[in-house]
């Protein structure tokens, strides 16, 4: 029996760069502001706090996500709007905001998403990352019908997706920061 590309681990690993021309904790101050994610992300719609202080270790964020039907549009992905969970693992001001995915049975998950930001001339180098170390429940279900071949081209389709994904995003943010 051979192993499906499924079971890589990690299964997503990606980041981006840009340079913003603002201090490390100016850049922080908006990236840990998960409810404002619709100024920037091309899923995430913004969300609600749900347990913890806004933006600490261990808070929990309900995040509502769109997407559109052309989105690696042979796929049997979720469409339309939906929403997701996370739990802030990572709260250094300046310095990284992270957070990890949760089940609908709020079980950690290993999809992380990231901010990490280091000073640089002129302002800071604001870095977005995404982690999936094993298959999600949700990647587990839209694969489990495809067969090995269409796997993989899911998983390059998605992987695509994914980096097309950090690139807008930041170049949004760092407008929304530039622009004041």
């Amino acid at each position: 029996m051979s192993t499906s590309i499924i079971d890589t681990t990690p299964l997503f690993e990606l980041d981006a760069r840009i340079a913003v021309a603002a201090p490390p904790a100016t850049v922080y101050s908006v990236v840990s502001d998960l409810p404002r994610s619709a100024e920037w992300s091309p899923e995430c719609r913004g969300g609600t706090w749900t347990s913890g202080p806004p933006g600490q270790a261990g808070s929990i964020f309900r995040g509502e996500n769109l997407r559109a039907d052309d989105v690696v549009g042979w796929a049997p992905l979720v469409r339309g709007t939906w929403h997701t969970e996370a739990r802030v693992v990572a709260a250094e001001p300046g310095r990284t905001f992270r957070w990890m995915m949760l089940s609908h049975a709020h079980e950690d998950q290993e999809s992380v998403w990231g901010f990490d930001i280091a000073p640089a001339a002129g302002g800071a180098v604001l870095t977005h990352h995404f982690r999936m170390g094993r298959a999600t429940a949700g990647i587990r279900k839209i694969t489990a019908d495809l067969d090995e071949e269409d796997r993989k081209r899911f998983i390059a389709d998605w992987t695509g997706k994914l980096a097309d994904d950090l690139d807008v995003t930041l170049a949004r943010i760092r407008d929304v920061i530039e622009r004041g």
